[in-house]
């Protein structure tokens, strides 16, 4: 196994994070318009992730560095791809099936989840401030969805909750990677093996396309790489609770982009609920940072 790689450099990591959030708003825009357009989800994410592998078989076949994209861990970066893929799916439906703003809203319970993985997978002592937030947060849903009858459709909703679910386990996962391999060779990989599953799907969905349609696909393509690769570097200089803070800035570009694109601005319900999911997330990061903090002091005082 590789060394791991390490660079903990705080502020470069939450606006690399930033710049992330921002792309990946775009990107779910053509995720929208294209599926709005009636290429199927499945072909949506094959035109996502099979640039991915020639782009950068070229930028460092041209550099001569393909030995980055070389790895000794080709079971994670496997491993990665699959949760990666069913989470790419949920996340692409939810932006289908609800407005902008409210699919990222619920994307920002990743964060929750994250607390709940680890009491669950990691068996890691969760304190009454991180299960206040996780309550506060599942509490912003109810608000948001209105089980009883709202604005948000339920399915919407449960594939949403689907996604954010998948993100926090993807994120523990890439920061695990990150310790040992370049963001890029991470993107690589998880296109490679997502992209072959997604290949074999294509006879039974593909159809032909307009320019527009290839516009909205290549549009998607470039963003979602960027996207990804950002994602992943921020991941490689600052620990998940850390820069997720960032991925709420997202909020505001999905409203601007809803707004914009789709004539379309979130229910009211949103707005009360997206405080309490913000909040929870916001808290859950705090407590992290104390933790971080606590840990890093009692290891000096050994």
């Amino acid at each position: 196994m590789a060394e791991p790689i390490r660079y903990h450099r705080p502020q470069m990591a939450l606006l690399i994070r930033l710049g992330a959030a921002f792309v990946l708003s775009i990107m779910l825009v053509f995720v929208k318009l294209v599926t709005q357009s009636g290429v199927s989800l499945t072909e949506t994410l094959f035109w996502r992730q099979l640039p991915t592998v020639p782009i950068l078989l070229l930028w460092f076949g041209t550099r001569g560095e393909l030995a980055t994209l070389g790895s000794t861990r080709l079971k994670a970066h496997a491993g990665r791809a699959m949760t990666g893929l069913a989470g790419m799916f949920l996340n692409f439906g939810a932006v289908t099936l609800l407005p902008l703003a409210v699919a990222t809203t619920f994307n920002f319970t990743s964060a929750i989840w994250a607390v709940v993985l680890s009491a669950l997978l990691l068996k890691e002592k969760i304190g009454p401030w991180r299960w206040g937030a996780v309550l506060l947060g599942f509490a912003g849903v109810l608000v948001m969805a209105q089980p009883a009858g709202g604005h948000v459709p339920p399915f919407g909703a449960a594939v949403a909750l689907g996604a954010a679910f998948m993100i926090a386990l993807i994120s523990i996962q890439i920061r695990d990677l990150a310790q040992t391999e370049h963001p890029l060779t991470i993107v690589f990989w998880f296109a490679a093996f997502s992209v072959v599953p997604l290949a074999a799907a294509m006879p039974f969905v593909m159809s032909g396309h307009t320019a527009y349609q290839w516009t909205l696909l290549g549009g998607l393509a470039m963003f979602g790489l960027l996207g990804q690769f950002l994602l992943t570097a921020a991941l490689r200089f600052g620990a998940v609770a850390s820069v997720i803070v960032m991925d709420y800035s997202s909020l505001i570009w999905a409203t601007l982009f809803g707004w914009w694109v789709f004539d379309r601005l979130p229910p009211a319900t949103t707005w009360l609920g997206a405080p309490l999911i913000v909040g929870a997330g916001l808290l859950i990061a705090w407590r992290e940072h104390r933790l971080s903090l606590q840990k890093a002091r009692a290891m000096v005082g050994e």
